[in-house]
């Protein structure tokens, strides 16, 4: 049986845990090539292993997607490894929250620069990339789709109390995959979005854990209070929040082959939540 990803070149961001992890897993099930990145390399790493262990192929590319010179290594990396770039999924992220009068500017900017001006970055330098590609596969008499997919949030559809910044920076990402789906579509390639509802990860576990992640050398508190969590629960119609490997279905989705009309649009992956 023939994979369905067969030699396709996959960059996921945030890919050495939760989601991201489950989305590099499922494309190299597939027989992607992965570009695994992740803020820490021991994270990454280990996802590298667990792909090369089950006969799949895999790079890593540790590092903070903010950083001024990210975007440059990432592709590189891709290009340098496996001479190519057929999928790019920006999914790294986090949440760092409060109301609007108690947030600061270095709150603010923080959700802005990882669910907004790292996913821009990495896009601007995978653009010439791709166009040569794109020229190479016309010239040569190929029609070869390349994929991009960017995680929003059911945040930055409804918007989210305490969450003005991290729903500012998810709606701004709609904007700018409904744009580059009408640039980049003369050469071929796909841009959507996958707006998730409540998925169960490290990063949504419960709040009374006192859970924190190191970002920047930043002890930033994760996690949802109880009483929410049991709310939206009640709130999703399917009654559950989603796994990271359901979660990850919904970007192969947009990746297959018989997505390859799809562009430009917003696929929610909520179990039914429509609101919040």
């Amino acid at each position: 049986m023939s994979l369905t990803l067969d030699g396709k070149v996959a960059l996921v961001t945030g890919s050495g845990r939760g989601i991201g992890r489950s989305i590099a897993l499922k494309f190299a099930s597939q027989g992607a090539r992965v570009v695994v990145n992740d803020l820490d390399t021991g994270p990454a790493e280990e996802v590298v292993a667990e792909i090369r262990a089950a006969g799949g192929q895999a790079v890593a590319c540790a590092g903070n997607v903010t950083a001024p010179d990210f975007a440059e290594r990432f592709i590189g990396t891709a290009v340098q490894h496996y001479q190519g770039l057929d999928i790019v999924v920006n999914n790294a992220g986090y949440t760092w929250d409060n109301v609007i009068q108690k947030m600061t500017d270095e709150q603010w900017y923080a959700m802005i620069d990882c669910h907004l001006t790292a996913p821009f970055r990495i896009l601007r330098a995978a653009y010439p990339v791709i166009r040569d590609l794109a020229k190479a596969d016309t010239a040569a008499g190929r029609r070869v789709v390349r994929k991009v997919v960017n995680i929003s949030s059911v945040a930055g559809l409804f918007g989210n109390v305490g969450q003005v910044n991290y729903a500012a920076a998810k709606a701004g990402i709609l904007g700018m995959t409904q744009t580059l789906a009408k640039e980049w579509g003369r050469m071929h390639v796909t841009v959507n979005a996958v707006a998730y509802g409540f998925i169960k990860t490290r990063l949504t576990g419960s709040a009374a854990d006192g859970t924190t992640t190191n970002i920047d050398g930043r002890e930033i508190k994760v996690g949802i209070n109880p009483g929410l969590m049991a709310a939206m629960a009640q709130s999703i119609p399917l009654g559950r929040g989603g796994t990271p490997e359901e979660a990850a279905g919904a970007v192969y989705l947009l990746c297959l082959p018989e997505s390859d009309y799809v562009s430009g649009q917003t696929l929610m992956c909520s179990g039914g939540l429509t609101g919040i």
